[in-house]
């Protein structure tokens, strides 16, 4: 039965649709590549995939890369396992920029890049890439180092070290002529932009860099106010002056505008130890569940099972944008980890699944293991509001937010929901036995 509710969004839907089509019906605009930073994955794009759609954006137009190996090299010059060099990183991104410019046609693309994405995104382009890009944003990137010290010179992040000496060098201003650069940082939130190296391990040790690290001359440097690392990219804030740049005017919402039926795809994608990467898992087992938003129980059976092939994929999915989900991922070697998830507004592509690394050493007494991980942003106190299972999590820092996801331990995997909240978004998860390597993690969209 249609009810009144259920009927006036679909029609909502329908009237917003009409519009956004009309949006950019009479050019094709720019291609946007979007670049997403250390250990990362192209999945972190989504909300801004979804904030570019609700404005009319094409979806045929966004495009985000996933670096193989996405974790930086303790030393740029010597190689590691499942580390990337900055030149890997520069050859993966000058060959996927090639391939969306043959699939659209178009002669430049944009360029937005959250922290390390912004090293491969200025290396592009001073290596030759300028004359293909309209467009470049740097979002936290760390132009200036992360510190600047006369040892550990073969870090990317070291702005004395050769890379980032000579990007910063490379002609009359800091960046490259002939393309139009914005950076967006924070005004003394940035894990990665603080006068003192308390956060890289060594208090009362001066990194040589401040916060505003990030800016670069001949740039236009924009300060969003006390924003985190990754809200720098991520944030309604970032998006508002990331789409400004490019489009050239105000997006006309920043709110996202669900659809009525949803598409989710994606891969999944593996950990090595503790290493990160984006290589497809082949034969991992995908399990997706309706779940009660209020109890977190499932709502019947599975709405897909699949077991990936080669290429990793787990989909695709058809679902509501009303439906919470859980996704159970079983991969070989690493815990059933079993995500948690608010519901979906919109189709996404590019939902890649990570399991979890293993379970830690101090996990063993654990009945039950319970994350909450905030993929888009820090936690920040007193900034946020935060409450894991009814208490606020003891494992975060005030201050400077430095962590993205918090801990809770249980004596026993009794079946009760675990309330995960984070400012206005909640979700509800379930404790799964960690002695048969089980893992919950309530991830945050938002």
């Amino acid at each position: 039965m249609i009810n009144r509710r259920s009927l006036l969004l679909g029609t909502a839907v329908l009237a917003s649709s009409v519009l956004l089509r009309r949006a950019f019906a009479d050019e094709s605009p720019v291609p946007i590549v979007f670049v997403h930073g250390d250990s990362d994955q192209a999945a972190i794009w989504q909300t801004t995939f979804w904030r570019f759609e609700s404005n009319g954006y094409p979806r045929d137009r966004l495009f985000a890369i996933n670096f193989t190996n996405p974790q930086a090299r303790d030393d740029d010059s010597v190689a590691q396992p499942n580390r990337s060099s900055t030149e890997d990183e520069l050859r993966e991104l000058s060959q996927f920029i090639g391939s969306v410019r043959q699939r659209t046609g178009a002669d430049k693309i944009a360029l937005v890049d959250n922290s390390r994405g912004g090293n491969s995104v200025r290396s592009y382009i001073a290596s030759g890439g300028a004359p293909y890009v309209s467009h470049a944003v740097l979002c936290g990137t760390p132009n200036h180092g992360v510190f600047a010290w006369d040892a550990l010179l073969g870090s990317e992040y070291n702005g004395r070290g050769p890379f980032l000496t000579k990007l910063n060098s490379s002609g009359p201003t800091e960046t490259t002529p002939g393309v139009p650069f914005l950076t967006l940082r924070s005004d003394g939130y940035d894990l990665y932009a603080q006068p003192d190296a308390a956060y890289l391990g060594r208090p009362g040790t001066p990194t040589n860099v401040t916060s505003e690290g990030p800016a670069l001359n001949g740039a236009t440097n924009l300060v969003l106010g006390r924003v985190d690392h990754r809200e720098t990219a991520f944030s309604p804030r970032a998006f508002a002056e990331i789409y400004r740049f490019i489009v050239g005017a105000a997006p006309s919402r920043i709110a996202i505008l669900p659809e009525s039926a949803v598409v989710l795809d994606g891969r999944v994608t593996g950990v090595a130890g503790v290493t990160p990467t984006n290589l497809p898992v082949e034969g991992a087992k995908v399990d997706v569940f309706a779940v009660d938003a209020d109890t977190g129980g499932r709502k019947g059976a599975a709405l897909l099972s699949k077991t990936t092939g080669a290429d990793g994929g787990w989909g695709p999915l058809n679902v509501d944008s009303a439906s919470a989900l859980e996704f159970v991922v079983t991969v070989q070697g690493a815990p059933v980890t079993h995500i948690y998830r608010s519901p979906f507004p919109r189709s996404f592509g590019l939902l890649d699944l990570r399991p979890s690394a293993p379970l830690a050493a101090d996990d063993a007494d654990a009945g039950a293991v319970i994350m909450m991980n905030r993929p888009r942003g820090y936690f920040g106190l007193p900034r946020d509001v935060i409450f894991l299972d009814g208490s606020q999590p003891t494992d975060i820092p005030p201050g400077v937010p430095a962590v993205w996801h918090t801990k809770l331990k249980l004596p026993s995997a009794e079946s009760r929901p675990i309330i995960a909240e984070f400012n206005l978004e909640r979700i509800v998860a379930h404790p799964w036995p960690a002695k048969e390597n089980h893992i919950a993690i309530a991830e945050l969209t938002y």
